[in-house]
């Protein structure tokens, strides 16, 4: 009898199983189709959004991940279409809500990773910089080597391989140096205070017309800064032809080179640090006069005649 009553239940089951599916049978073939076209749709619009994103930011490994992002949200529309064809509301509910826990729970674990990702998107569309350019940025510098998606990698001008978060390059204040033709030189020279200011500018100008690169339409600019503790110093201004890096730090050493040069020839003194010692209690006195002369020779013979004659 048991078994029986088993038996019973358990056709009663597959029964009601092939009804249903018999029945489902038609809304399952729509839901199969459906996804079918959402799939066709999905690798169509997949192959338009690489073309044209292709043109519009010209970065072939982020315009690859947003059209991915494109396809798989495409298939999951689809997706959830079919099952909804099923009557399968509920489970569509459940797996949007999991998706939305899931998602809330990844964007904690990785925010990082997300906002490198968000910022490499934003410097692809606006394009601070290329490839070649030299930039400056939190005390890194170098050469672009290679942008991607969650990181930029630089050559520093020493030979090392900087890898930057674009992060950090999206939040924090760059200097690109390739992007201006022309890049400034600005030294600071000090003279003494006994030289004729008026011909140390002129002298000094007329050192630096002449070396690599300078840019002949534009002025060169010396102005007096300060009265140091040891001389008057000026800064003079140089615009030259921004080719590299090095050839920047050569026209850089042959300013200083001819500055040198020039002073040298015109007796025009560059003066080490000079300091003065102040003697007395109100200061202003030189050693002499605070401890004269015979004075220092009285306290010498003296200290010799209280020594024992062994150490005289």
């Amino acid at each position: 009898m048991e078994i029986n009553k088993y038996y019973d239940i358990l056709t009663q089951k597959l029964v009601g199983w092939l009804e249903l599916m018999v029945k489902m049978l038609p809304n399952f073939v729509v839901a199969v189709l459906v996804l079918i076209a959402f799939v066709l749709v999905a690798r169509l619009v997949k192959n338009i959004s690489d073309r044209f994103l292709n043109k519009a930011i010209k970065n072939n490994s982020l315009s690859s991940i947003i059209s991915k992002v494109i396809y798989i949200i495409v298939i999951t529309i689809g997706v959830f279409t079919a099952l909804s064809f099923l009557n399968l509301d509920k489970t569509v509910s459940s797996l949007l809500a999991g998706a939305g826990i899931i998602g809330l729970a990844l964007g904690f674990a990785f925010q990082d990773i997300a906002t490198n990702f968000i910022a490499g998107f934003f410097m692809a569309i606006k394009r601070p910089f290329k490839i070649g350019q030299v930039i400056h940025c939190e005390g890194y510098s170098g050469i672009i080597k290679h942008i991607g998606i969650r990181t930029t990698e630089l050559t520093s001008f020493q030979g090392q391989e900087v890898i930057i978060p674009n992060k950090m390059l999206f939040q924090n204040p760059l200097v690109n140096d390739s992007e201006n033709t022309y890049k400034r030189i600005d030294l600071n020279v000090g003279v003494s205070y006994g030289e004729d200011l008026e011909r140390v500018r002129d002298i000094a100008i007329g050192a630096v017309e002449n070396i690599p690169n300078i840019n002949k339409n534009k002025d060169i600019d010396l102005v007096y800064l300060a009265f140091g503790s040891s001389s008057i110093d000026f800064r003079i201004m140089i615009w030259v032809a921004f080719k590299s890096q090095l050839e920047f730090l050569k026209s850089q050493s042959e300013a200083i080179i001819a500055i040198k040069k020039a002073f040298d020839k015109e007796d025009i003194m560059i003066p080490f640090p000079i300091r003065t010692l102040d003697f007395g209690i109100k200061g202003g006195e030189k050693l002499n006069e605070v401890f004269p002369q015979e004075k220092i020779q009285a306290n010498i013979s003296d200290q010799r005649q209280d020594k024992p004659k062994g150490e005289q």
